[in-house]
């Protein structure tokens, strides 16, 4: 697929297959613009893992770059680049509180707005528990931690594992209002994997896995 000018991450050749199973990827090249790019497929199709890919914590054959950053020879700097988190981590455990989970995602992002975040936080209901211990918060409040810093994050390009796990249907509304704002800004790419359809947000695009063939375009 040729690059498209409001690209904000391209990808050459990729390939990945984890042993004795089909790959995911073959020489797939693309260009994933600016707004919300829906990732659909069933269970075990392998979004997760292609978020993984995208991230850079994934290793895969190929080349990934945003704004001319490329992973394989710059793969710190292509890492602050992109916002990701794994929706079952244990990593923050050690925060003491999810207010400091959020002040040490935002360290190195010059460009987060903090006051998009605390609107997140009170639209996501968060306010009672954002000075809690993030051991003591349900699955939802910590997911609802992380997605108030990932759309407040003014990092070019952000991943999103099943967002609307384990939120309320308030959390979900103001998820995808938001969404729709953001999805409105020239230099910030959104891609959400998701089993389901997305409603009411504009797509950039959709990628169906699995991919078809090699080199299979993004619709």
């Amino acid at each position: 697929m040729t690059a498209t000018p409001d690209a904000i991450l391209h990808l050459q050749d990729l390939g990945f297959a984890y042993p004795g199973q089909p790959p995911l990827a073959t020489r797939w090249t693309a260009s994933i613009a600016a707004g919300v790019t829906l990732l659909h497929g069933d269970t075990g199709s392998g979004k997760s893992t292609l978020l993984r890919i995208l991230a850079g914590t994934q290793p895969a054959t190929g080349r990934l770059s945003i704004a001319n950053v490329r992973l394989d020879a710059s793969p710190e700097a292509y890492c602050r680049k992109v916002f990701f988190i794994e929706p079952d981590t244990d990593a923050f455990d050690k925060q003491k509180t999810a207010r400091e989970c959020t002040a040490s995602l935002r360290a190195d992002d010059p460009h987060f707005d903090a006051s998009r975040w605390q609107s997140l936080v009170d639209g996501f209901a968060l306010a009672p528990h954002i000075d809690k211990p993030m051991y003591m918060l349900s699955t939802g409040s910590r997911r609802k931690t992380w997605l108030a810093a990932a759309l407040a994050s003014g990092r070019p390009l952000t991943l999103l594992d099943e967002p609307t796990g384990a939120l309320d249907a308030a959390s979900i509304r103001c998820l995808w209002r938001t969404l729709g704002e953001l999805s409105r800004e020239p230099r910030r790419a959104f891609v959400i994997a998701s089993g389901e359809r997305i409603a009411g947000v504009a797509l950039a695009a959709t990628i169906d896995l699995p991919l078809q063939a090699a080199g299979a375009s993004i619709a």
